[in-house]
């Protein structure tokens, strides 16, 4: 199977590495100086069992790869927009996009029955030009688990979990998931698939859509947000506001409100990627994890005040910053 990463940093790189030990044809498209010593000593991955070294095919350019049986775009929501055009390089009639994004996908409502569907999320696609230059058609939703990061040009470290949960937007057990499915397996990860993909994905997201704009504002980490009482309190609000959306959606959630956020505090002392991302000066993941909940709140004619306010301060915050 030709297998592209695009977006080979921590989590792409993590992939990209366990399905070229799978036997997968692998082809990475990377840039500057990551690019640089992957094309020069391969790929190295560390985690808990050691270190491997893998040769793998790395591009700079999409059209290079050519077309590819599937794409894992590994990227940041917001970076999805300039990315597809070289996304779509590789893809041909029967290829595969796996999207392994954060937040409110851009497909979220191709294959979901209601007076919803085929509706462009505003928030993450303005104009629906993403679901045009990337078929909803091709697409399988992932959600993402695992923790990796580039601790420096071409050695990913894998610090813990292994799951990438896995769906067809409209439920089915496709052929195609089947394979993508057994050759994340046959590298060594967990790659469940979900006939109700949207509802892990809000189980993610119920969380993020808190904890990340919070941290943002505050600096504050982890634990420090789930466990003040007053902090704790602005969570379960946005995140009350954020169910009562989802539901109204038909999103079943498996866990309650309080355990959600006790799991995040078991983490403990961490920075969420949105305030790593302001403090490294780069834009921060508005939109797709809390833009486009308060836009779904509007489009189920449900009142999202709170989550609303922290978007507005959130908004404003990256632009003082030049985040956004």
């Amino acid at each position: 199977m030709k297998v592209a990463i695009f977006g080979a940093g921590a989590i792409g790189g993590l992939v990209g590495a366990k399905l070229a030990q799978a036997g997968a044809e692998v082809t990475f498209i990377a840039r500057g100086p990551h690019l640089a010593a992957m094309v020069a000593n391969g790929v190295t991955l560390k985690d808990a069992n050691g270190s491997v070294t893998l040769p793998v095919r790395c591009v700079a350019d999409s059209r290079d790869a050519g077309s590819q049986d599937v794409i894992i775009a590994a990227v940041k929501a917001n970076g999805l927009p300039a990315a597809a055009p070289a996304i779509a390089a590789m893809m041909g009639a029967e290829s595969t996009l796996v999207t392994a994004i954060n937040g409110v996908p851009y497909w979220y409502f191709y294959g979901l029955s209601g007076p919803w569907t085929g509706r462009p999320v505003e928030s993450v696609d303005p104009g629906g030009k993403l679901w045009d230059i990337l078929p909803p058609r091709q697409v399988i939703g992932c959600v993402v688990y695992p923790a990796a990061e580039v601790i420096e040009p071409g050695v990913i470290e894998h610090t813990y979990g292994d799951r990438f949960s896995m769906g067809e937007p409209d439920g089915s057990r496709s052929e195609r998931i089947e394979a993508i499915s057994k050759l994340f397996i046959a590298g060594g990860l967990k790659a469940p698939i979900r006939p109700r993909i949207r509802d892990e994905i809000w189980v993610k997201l119920w969380g993020n859509l808190a904890f990340n704009p919070i941290s943002a504002l505050t600096g504050a980490t982890l634990d420090i947000i789930t466990t003040r009482p007053d902090l704790r309190d602005l969570c379960r609000a946005m995140m009350t506001e954020a169910q009562t959306v989802a539901e109204a959606l038909g999103v079943k959630f498996p866990i309650g409100l309080e355990k959600r956020i006790d799991g995040a505090a078991e983490v403990g002392v961490h920075k969420t990627s949105m305030l790593q991302d302001l403090e490294r000066g780069r834009p921060m993941e508005i939109d797709a994890l809390l833009g486009s909940v308060v836009e779904l709140g509007g489009v189920t004619g449900h009142a999202m005040p709170v989550c609303a306010s922290i978007l507005a301060l959130l908004r404003e915050r990256a632009r003082q910053s030049g985040c956004y």
